[in-house]
C-alpha cells in the first residue's frame, strides 16, 4: 500500500492486500486448509528453521488472517501482529510470553472481569504473581515494581469505569525501569493509539468492535517495536537466552536482521505453536469485513454514546453516569488526552433501586439485547454484578467499578432516537 495512505479510513480497506496474485479476487480470500505445500525440501528446512517466513500450518500462520494481522497492525503503526482464537488467549499469550514461575506483573485494578479473574486466579496457578494498583496514581506502579517484574498491565478505557489509562504516565515509568506496558484497547480502536503515547504493545478482543456484528470470537496482540528487550536482558531471560523448546534461538538475536519483532514472533513460533490458540480463516475473514467499516461505526457508537449519557444524565431514575464526556478535573484531562473523535461507545449508569430496579430495567428492554459482549453494531445491555462480574468477590467488584446497581451498555448504531426510545420506556418500568 502507498505509504501516503495513512489515514485509519483508507488503511482499514486497503492494508496488507490488493488482490489474490492467482484469480485477481479483491475480497480476501479464506484459506481453508490446514497446511502448505512446500516448493522443495530446501524450503520445508527454511521455514521450519526462520531462515525465511511462510506458510506451514494454520495453527501458526494463515495467509487469510496474515491480512487481518497486518492490517491491524498498520492501523495501530506497530511493526507484527499475532491473531488468536480469544481475546483472554490474546491476554494470556502477552504475559507468558515474558514471564513465567516467579515471575510477577502489575496491573490496574480498572479490569474487565473475565481479565481480573485470570490475573488473580488462574496466573496464580502458574506461577506468575500479579499485583494490582489503582492507576489513578502513575507511581503506584513503580512502587510495585521489584526485580521480577516483566510487564504492566492496562485496560484504555476500562470496562466499567471507564477511567482513560494515564499511557503515557505509565509508560513512561516503565521506560526508565525497563518494564514494558502491555494496553488492551478493546472498546477504544481507532479512537486511542496506544503505541503514540508510549505503550508497547497493544492487545484487542476482536470479538467486540473490530468483527462489530457479534458473530465472531478472537483477539489480537500488536508490537510496536518501541522496547529494548536486548538493553534489559536480566529482566526478560525468555527473549535473551538459548530457547530449548527452538533450536536455542536466542529471540533477540534471530530477527534481528528483519526488525525490532523479537517479543511478536517468540510468541507465534513457541506459544501460538505449543498451545494452539489458533483464529480460525474463517473468522478472520469475518473480522476482515468489521475492519472495513470499523471507522465509520466507531464515529456513530460515539455520538451515540454521548447522546445517551446526556439523556441519562437528567433522568430522575438514574443517581450516577459514567461516560468520559462528563468527567472532570484529572479524569476529563487524561479522556482528551487519550480519547480523540469519540468517548467510546460504552455507558455506564447506577438506578436508583438498586439491583432489583436493576434487574426490572434489562427485563423491559426491547430493541437493546441482553448479551454478554460489548461492541455490537447492535446496542447491548447487562447487569454486571449478576453477570460478567459476578465471580468476583464483593469487594474485588467494588475495585472494579462495579455495584449492585450498575448496568452496563453497549451502544449500537442504530438512530439514536429509537436507542433513547427503548431506555425510557424500559426505565418507567424499572420504577413502577
Amino acid at each position: 500500500m502507498s505509504p501516503s495512505f495513512t489515514r485509519p479510513e483508507t488503511i482499514a480497506l486497503h492494508a496488507g492486500y490488493r488482490a489474490d496474485p492467482t484469480t485477481g479476487a479483491v475480497a480476501v480470500p479464506i484459506y481453508q486448509t490446514t497446511s502448505f505445500q512446500f516448493r522443495d525440501t530446501e524450503h520445508a528446512e527454511n521455514l521450519f528453521a526462520l531462515k525465511e517466513f511462510g506458510n506451514i500450518y494454520t495453527r501458526i500462520m494463515n495467509p487469510t488472517t496474515a491480512v487481518l494481522e497486518e492490517r491491524i497492525t498498520a492501523l495501530e503503526g506497530g511493526v507484527g501482529g499475532l491473531a488468536l482464537a480469544s481475546g483472554q488467549a490474546a491476554t494470556t499469550f502477552a504475559i507468558q510470553n515474558i514471564a513465567g514461575v516467579g515471575d510477577n506483573i502489575v496491573s490496574s485494578t480498572d479490569l474487565y472481569g473475565g481479565t481480573w479473574n485470570l490475573f488473580a486466579n488462574t496466573l496464580k496457578t502458574m506461577g506468575i504473581e500479579v499485583r494490582f494498583v489503582d492507576p489513578a496514581d502513575p507511581q503506584a506502579f513503580a512502587r510495585a515494581t521489584d526485580d521480577r517484574t516483566r510487564a504492566y498491565y492496562a485496560e484504555t478505557l476500562p470496562n466499567p469505569k471507564l477511567h482513560a489509562f494515564p499511557i503515557r504516565e505509565v509508560a513512561e515509568i516503565g521506560n526508565q525501569i525497563g518494564v514494558p506496558l502491555i494496553v488492551d484497547n478493546t472498546a477504544a480502536p481507532i479512537i486511542c493509539k496506544p503505541l503514540q503515547h508510549g505503550a508497547h504493545i497493544v492487545m484487542y478482543s476482536t470479538t467486540k468492535y473490530i468483527g462489530g456484528h457479534g458473530t465472531s470470537i478472537g483477539g489480537l496482540l500488536v508490537d510496536g517495536g518501541t522496547f529494548d528487550w536486548e538493553k534489559h536482558a536480566e529482566r526478560f531471560p525468555m527473549l535473551n537466552q538459548p530457547d530449548p523448546s527452538y533450536h536455542g534461538a536466542i529471540w533477540t538475536q534471530a530477527v534481528k536482521p528483519l526488525g525490532p519483532i523479537a517479543y511478536i514472533i517468540k510468541a507465534r513460533v513457541t506459544l501460538l505453536r505449543d498451545l494452539g490458540a489458533a483464529m480460525s480463516p474463517f473468522n478472520a475473514f469475518l473480522f476482515i469485513q468489521g475492519v472495513e467499516s470499523l471507522p465509520l461505526r466507531m464515529e456513530r457508537h460515539c455520538a451515540n454514546a454521548a447522546a445517551v449519557a446526556q439523556y441519562l444524565n437528567k433522568h430522575s431514575a438514574v443517581t450516577k453516569v459514567i461516560h468520559p464526556s462528563l468527567w472532570e478535573g484529572e479524569e476529563r484531562r487524561r479522556a482528551d488526552a487519550y480519547l480523540s473523535g469519540g468517548y467510546g461507545g460504552l455507558v455506564g449508569f447506577e438506578l436508583a433501586g438498586g439491583r432489583e430496579a436493576g434487574r426490572r430495567f434489562i427485563d423491559a428492554l426491547e430493541l437493546f439485547y441482553h448479551v454478554a459482549n460489548i461492541g455490537d453494531a447492535r446496542s447491548l445491555a447487562i447487569h454486571p454484578a449478576t453477570t460478567t462480574h459476578s465471580q468476583l468477590s464483593p469487594e474485588d467488584q467494588l475495585a472494579t467499578g462495579v455495584t449492585e446497581g450498575y448496568v452496563r451498555l453497549s451502544i449500537g448504531i442504530e438512530h439514536v432516537d429509537d436507542i433513547i426510545a427503548d431506555l425510557e420506556q424500559a426505565l418507567a418500568k424499572a420504577a413502577g
